[in-house]
């Protein structure tokens, strides 16, 4: 894993416009609000968060394939640099081959009418990156075998397949254009328990092998600290807490990421019946409370909490965290 950040996001927003009356200021979601984060070539980045918090936003917007309302995406491999924001149609067109996305739901993402190699063929054919029909089999059969799948399973169609395989085919398909930059958006929580170590395993192994940088959206904290270098929390659209993986699990800051690790299942009997129940669920977006966002839900606010909103600021190497309270809550316990 390199220092030098693959793609950056720099004070980034995503709007959404509501319908509006004729009068007053225009209504919108803040889906992603004021993001700020680095990923590191080379690195498997985390990206936590109950559902709603943006998780999906921010990784589309860093695709291009979410609007970005304020801020910028900067992305910067070594051979080309790019600001998504004002990526023309050629450039976007180069960044499609560098930046790719593995869909969530398997069954889903995958064309009943095609066969498989076709499947993972399209990308090649849509971006023209090879010359001929038998350039493009070489690839295919050449991506499929880092895949795990067999040349006959070329010649199928996606329903002949189980949830593991189909979420094989997506990876080739991903994969196929040569990226250097994956978003892995919930890629494993359709797939059973078994059939998830096989597939992140599998992650991890293609990484390694073709020196990718995944950005892997979850709210599966387990998971995450399973396959990740590098671990962002996020609430309402906002940035609450980075850390590296092994920091953030063994000294959360931030009352949202503690009640979110107390969640997670454990074996240990003693353990049983410690998570922290967080009450009430998430502000609107079209409408979040003043100051701190997760102040509504938090057994810590005070009135500054209700007020002004915390930025992130340093906790330790690597580590930042956005909360008023956060080292006196550390001294406390």
């Amino acid at each position: 894993m390199s220092d030098t950040p693959l793609i950056t996001a720099q004070n980034l927003s995503v709007h959404y416009p509501l319908r509006a009356g004729l009068i007053g200021p225009k209504p919108y979601v803040a889906a992603v609000e004021n993001v700020t984060i680095e990923v590191a070539a080379g690195s498997f980045f985390g990206l936590v968060g109950e559902s709603g918090s943006g998780k999906t936003t921010l990784g589309r917007a860093m695709l291009r394939a979410a609007p970005i309302t304020k801020g910028d995406v900067l992305f910067d491999d070594g051979e080309v640099s790019y600001a998504l924001k004002s990526l023309g149609k050629a450039e976007l067109k180069d960044y499609r081959k560098r930046a790719q996305l593995i869909f969530q739901d398997p069954y889903a993402a995958l064309s009943p009418r095609m066969t498989v190699r076709d499947i993972i063929a399209e990308p090649l054919e849509v971006m023209g990156l090879t010359k001929s029909r038998a350039e493009t089999d070489e690839r295919v059969r050449e991506i499929a075998d880092k895949c795990r799948l067999n040349v006959e399973h070329l010649r199928r169609f996606p329903h002949a397949f189980s949830g593991g395989q189909r979420q094989r085919i997506s990876i080739a398909r991903a994969l196929v254009s040569g990226p250097k930059f994956i978003v892995a958006d919930e890629s494993v929580a359709a797939l059973d328990v078994s059939i998830q170590a096989d597939v992140l395993n599998l992650l991890k192994a293609i990484q390694e092998d073709m020196g990718l940088t995944f950005l892997f959206i979850s709210h599966d904290l387990s998971v995450v600290a399973h396959v990740c270098d590098h671990v962002a929390v996020m609430y309402l659209g906002r940035l609450v807490e980075t850390a590296p993986t092994r920091t953030l699990f063994s000294t959360p800051r931030h009352p949202y990421t503690k009640a979110l690790l107390s969640a997670i299942p454990s074996l240990d009997p003693d353990d049983r019946g410690k998570a922290q129940k967080l009450v009430g669920e998430i502000p609107s977006p079209t409408n979040p409370p003043p100051g701190c966002k997760f102040q509504t839900r938090c057994p810590a606010a005070i009135d500054k909490c209700r007020k002004i909103e915390p930025v992130l600021e340093s906790a330790g190497p690597e580590h930042h965290v956005a909360c008023h309270r956060w080292k006196e809550l550390s001294i406390a316990e």
